[in-house]
């Protein structure tokens, strides 16, 4: 048995299978996770949820910026980008069945021993782990019992600190971006939500990860961050989002030999 951790799939399903057979994944003995944005910009968002829920127990994964913008346009609250292509999904008869098991799915996931933790983009400088965990359930508990509730406050920049947030839609917010959006953060520990690129073109914001060297007991992974074509200085920290959907790869790190797995992602120039 072998656990996978993979990064943003963004609805390239080919790319998956292939990994898939390239790493001879067994889905009776070993298990997937995902580090979220299950879907959009790539071409098969529709077969990637269809293919990850039918794995059950198999499969992990949290929920990405992408995947909650998906929810939040099947309930209204927003509307579907065509760079998306997530016109099949809304077009499929198993639309409603899908998006409701995406509802089901947490932001922030922890193993039973506690040795493994999975977040889509990151964690906030003022939180605990504890904190991250309690929040974010809080979160996942909304979006599965009044989604609406949620999803009509969901977007937005404010607060930048925990701090600030001084309603449940505040944290909820709060919560929300920094696990599916953050990339960078101010000197403060303020989030910084628009500033996509790579640290290296950076004098002034941090990326979320240094505030939390030597604070960790657990292995942390996320996706997300495509420009750091998964690499994390922080050693217990691992980025995993290799650029799939931009044509570069697809990648999955093995819990158990601490080896990684890349398969080339899609044509750029054909899908994107």
């Amino acid at each position: 048995m072998a656990t996978y951790v993979i990064g943003d799939l963004q609805g390239c399903y080919d790319a998956l299978q292939r990994l898939l057979q390239h790493i001879n994944f067994d889905t009776q003995r070993d298990k997937l996770w995902l580090c979220g944005d299950l879907v959009a910009r790539g071409p098969q968002s529709l077969e990637c949820l269809q293919f990850v829920k039918a794995l059950g127990s198999s499969a992990v994964t949290v929920l990405g910026n992408h995947d909650l913008h998906l929810i939040a346009c099947h309930f209204g609250f927003s509307t579907v980008k065509p760079q998306d292509k997530l016109q099949p999904l809304f077009a499929s008869p198993q639309r409603d069945e899908l998006i409701h098991w995406l509802c089901q799915q947490p932001l922030l996931y922890q193993s039973a021993d506690q040795r493994y933790t999975l977040v889509h983009a990151g964690l906030a400088p003022e939180w605990t782990l504890s904190q991250a965990l309690a929040m974010s359930a809080e979160v996942q508990h909304q979006l599965q019992t009044e989604p609406r509730r949620l999803l009509q406050v969901m977007y937005g920049n404010k607060p930048e600190r925990l701090a600030e947030a001084t309603t449940e839609q505040q944290r909820w917010r709060f919560t929300i971006n920094a696990c599916t959006r953050m990339r960078f953060c101010r000197q403060d520990g303020s989030l910084e939500l628009k500033e996509k690129g790579h640290p290296r073109q950076q004098t002034q914001l941090i990326p979320w990860y240094e505030f939390w060297r030597n604070r960790l007991h657990t292995e942390l992974f996320f996706g997300h961050w495509a420009a750091l074509n998964g690499y994390s200085p922080v050693a217990n920290i691992h980025a995993l989002d290799t650029g799939c959907v931009w044509g570069n790869a697809l990648t999955a790190y093995c819990l158990e030999t601490q080896q990684r797995y890349s398969v080339a992602g899609i044509e750029r120039t054909r899908y994107i």
